[in-house]
């Protein structure tokens, strides 16, 4: 849907930012073991740059950056605070449906995909939903690490954090 036409509108910076520090668990569905993948990526910062549990939910992988891999959100230990979605916008709607399923409170579906009516769905059902944003960037962002479009900027700055 072209950015135009979208009508729902997700969470402020600051709701994001409260979601961000009120989590202490990420379980990224869709996480793949191929570096090549924005997926790996986004697992590699936030092992090595936040102190959040981070589980990698995929049925094909076994072990994804030296963690072990679960086939679906039921099998993980605890229930995460954040579920941080990397599949395309169809399989939305079953992703929010597992969500629902284990309990968990927040979906955050990551940048360059959109499925309003799965937004809405989500909402409808309780869930805090964000949409069309990386949770790396936006956690980087937020703790003084990248300029507003995500680019590292390189900056040194004794400026405090948000609050």
């Amino acid at each position: 849907m072209l950015k135009s036409r979208r009508t729902w509108v997700g969470p402020s910076a600051k709701d994001r930012l409260k979601i961000l520090r009120q989590a202490k668990s990420i379980a990224i569905v869709g996480a793949s073991p191929n570096p090549a993948r924005s997926s790996y990526f986004v697992g590699t910062y936030l092992l090595q740059s936040s102190n959040y549990r981070v589980y990698f939910v995929n049925p094909n992988a076994d072990e994804i950056l030296g963690q072990k891999a679960y086939p679906d959100l039921a099998s993980l230990p605890e229930v995460p605070d954040i579920v941080d979605v990397f599949r395309k916008a169809s399989d939305i709607p079953a992703v929010i449906d597992d969500v629902l399923a284990v309990g968990a409170k927040t979906v955050w579906v990551q940048l360059g995909i959109w499925n309003q009516d799965a937004a809405l769905y989500g909402e409808s059902k309780g869930l805090t939903v964000v949409m069309d944003r990386c949770i790396k960037v936006e956690h980087a962002r937020f703790h003084g690490g990248l300029h507003l479009l995500g680019f590292d900027t390189g900056q040194i700055s004794a400026r405090k954090t948000l609050r």
